[in-house]
């Protein structure tokens, strides 16, 4: 089915109140690199949380989710869902720290915590390696997604009569030339209006993609071809159905491959034993950071940076989740033998919705790729304005002059992702690239919050440590699983090493860096003693109660969210009962803790 008028009108709209709030929001943008980059530190807990949401519901993500449960069936998703882990310490015991800092990026953190030329070496590498080129693969994998989802539903597709075009002596395909004027669109609002506007427009684009998204699964099932819940679970076999893998378990019969569901022992440990922790990944940095970062230090006070990120976390594996796995399950019912399994969920929509629907979804699927695209670019340009331009390049220059560069440097940093786009034809494994080598980088990303003794060797260290041996665990075919454990381990033992036969940071850098953030606890007992009148954070046994509870919350509710869907109705509510009580205790907890107070004055 082709897309008619009525759809076109709906796009049109939807671009339309796309740059709306752009240029409704470039005024307030402009006055400093404080509001383009943080918002002016004024979002509520609401607009800074599903900001962060729509960041990672990419246009990649359904198709992902889709080739997961065609693999292992609803438990897959373990690949992602182990995150959750991470993502709670994150909420309790680092989001208020990062609020607290006052810094304008995460990069920025190595500045008031570390001293000496090492500092400088690190902030100058983190700023290159993660805002640019990490940043660059990042954008060309959510790019090619996106060419996907055009390549389904425009086969066709021809520019100025051709489906390739060379320019700059590469190859660019009609459908690739689309995607970088849709990126060029997502420059000119996002360099407008910077945080603020794009933090508008991620919640705008958030509820448009998964109102799309959930009239796609209703659609779906209910189709003559599936015939409701009942009708699904009839067409496919028990396993597919099933929400934890199984260690050790057999192949199910009509799984492609052995996956999650036979889960080994060394794959339990890599996935839910140490990934969540020890690797580095957009969006699920052991710690915080990157965008996510951004939007906790963009947030009203420390109440609102912490309520931001359990929003997230809630709405990100709780919510998100159910309307993707019902397309892939039908995707599987409609599509058995499609090779591409990520493309059938494009073919489900493409095949079930009338005129106006699709619409709707493409225009949700374009929300989803640009809120990432915004979001990425935003982030990626405070990097190179804020921890190269601001310290290196351009020292002391006028905030109008930080602000135009910014501009400038959210157009190039989108050229260059496109023409990195084109040099991949296969990036699906790009996610395991990324985790194995930033192997070893989570655990100093937790401790430099809380132990005095990790200075910018130990950064540069693990950060280094994985691409000594990852060539050799590739040369000899070491599963991904195997190479995970591996690397944790030698660049613990490299990051340990590095950090005690090099000098400490710098005595009055920590003194600074204390009474600025306050963190407490014992690893930081040796400069507190020097500080009696600042006192640090207590309550950690709280912290630990509530970072149970939230995984808990979020566990509880995605599995009771499922099991109502599929008419287990008693189980269902059983689940959510215990998801209320678990968000009752932290609840309580927090009603009871002290960082209420640092927050009235952040």
């Amino acid at each position: 089915m082709s897309l008619s008028v009525l759809d076109w009108s709906i796009i049109a709209l939807y671009f339309l109140i796309s740059i709306s709030i752009g240029i409704y929001m470039s005024k307030r943008a402009g006055r400093s690199t404080g509001d383009f980059f943080l918002s002016g530190r004024k979002l509520p807990w609401y607009i800074a949380g599903t900001s962060m949401v729509a960041t990672t519901f990419a246009a990649d993500t359904p198709l992902a989710v889709t080739e997961l449960v065609a693999d292992n069936g609803i438990a897959g998703n373990w690949l992602w869902w182990n995150m959750l882990f991470g993502g709670m310490l994150t909420v309790f015991f680092f989001a208020r720290l990062w609020r607290r800092s006052g810094i304008l990026t995460d990069c920025e953190f190595v500045a008031i915590r570390y001293s000496g030329k090492s500092s400088k070496i690190l902030r100058g590498f983190r700023a290159v390696y993660i805002g640019i080129f990490m940043n660059m693969i990042v954008i060309a994998w959510v790019n090619l997604a996106m060419v996907k989802i055009l390549e389904v539903m425009f086969p066709e597709l021809m520019i100025f009569g051709q489906k390739e075009i060379l320019l700059l002596g590469m190859k660019f395909s009609s459908h690739l030339i689309v995607v970088g004027f849709i990126m060029l669109f997502v420059a000119l609002y996002s360099s407008l209006s910077g945080l603020w506007g794009v933090s508008l427009t991620d919640s705008f684009q958030f509820v448009m993609a998964m109102a799309g998204c959930i009239t796609l699964a209703i659609y779906a099932v209910n189709s003559d071809e599936i015939g409701g819940i009942s009708g699904l679970k009839e067409k496919l076999p028990d396993w597919v159905f099933r929400y934890t893998p199984e260690i050790g378990g057999q192949t199910p019969e009509g799984s492609s491959v052995a996956g999650l569901l036979k889960m080994s022992v060394t794959a339990f440990v890599a996935y839910l034993g140490v990934q969540w922790w020890a690797s580095w990944y957009p969006g699920a940095e052991p710690g915080g950071g990157g965008y996510v970062a951004q939007r906790m230090m963009s947030a009203k006070n420390e109440k609102h940076s912490l309520l931001a990120t359990l929003w997230f976390q809630v709405a990100h594996f709780s919510l998100r989740p159910w309307p993707w796995i019902i397309v892939a399950l039908v995707a599987l019912v409609m599509f058995p033998e499609e090779p591409d399994k990520g493309a059938t969920y494009v073919m489900v929509l493409k095949k079930l919705l009338p005129s106006g629907l699709l619409g709707l979804l493409m225009a949700a699927f374009l929300a989803a790729y640009m809120s990432t695209i915004a979001s990425q670019t935003v982030w990626g340009t405070s990097y190179i304005v804020n921890d190269l331009f601001k310290p290196f390049l351009k020292p002391n220059a006028d905030e109008k002059f930080y602000v135009r560069i910014s501009r400038i440097t959210t157009f190039l940093l989108l050229i260059l992702s496109l023409i990195v786009t084109t040099q991949f034809s296969r990036i699906s494994d790009a996610w395991k690239f990324i985790l194995v080598c930033s192997g070893g980088i989570g655990l100093v990303l937790i401790l430099r919050w809380f132990w005095w003794r990790i200075n910018a060797w130990s950064e540069i260290a693990a950060m280094i440590a994985p691409y000594v041996v990852y060539p050799f665990l590739k040369y000899y075919n070491i599963s991904f699983e195997t190479s995970l454990i591996i690397i944790v381990l030698w660049s613990t033992a490299v990051w340990l090493v590095a950090t005690f036969i090099t000098r400490p940071t710098d005595e009055q850098k920590l003194i600074s860096f204390y009474r600025k953030v306050h963190p407490g606890g014992k690893g930081w007992e040796k400069i507190a003693e020097k500080i009696p009148e600042i006192k640090g954070d207590t309550g950690y046994r709280n912290l630990f109660i509530n970072w149970i509870a939230g995984c808990i919350l979020v566990m509880f509710c995605l599995f009771g969210i499922g099991k109502i869907i599929f008419g287990e109705f008693f189980i269902g509510f059983v689940y959510i009962s215990i998801a209320f009580v678990s968000g009752g205790v932290i609840y309580w907890i927090m009603s009871k803790t002290e960082w209420e107070k640092h927050a009235k004055n952040s």
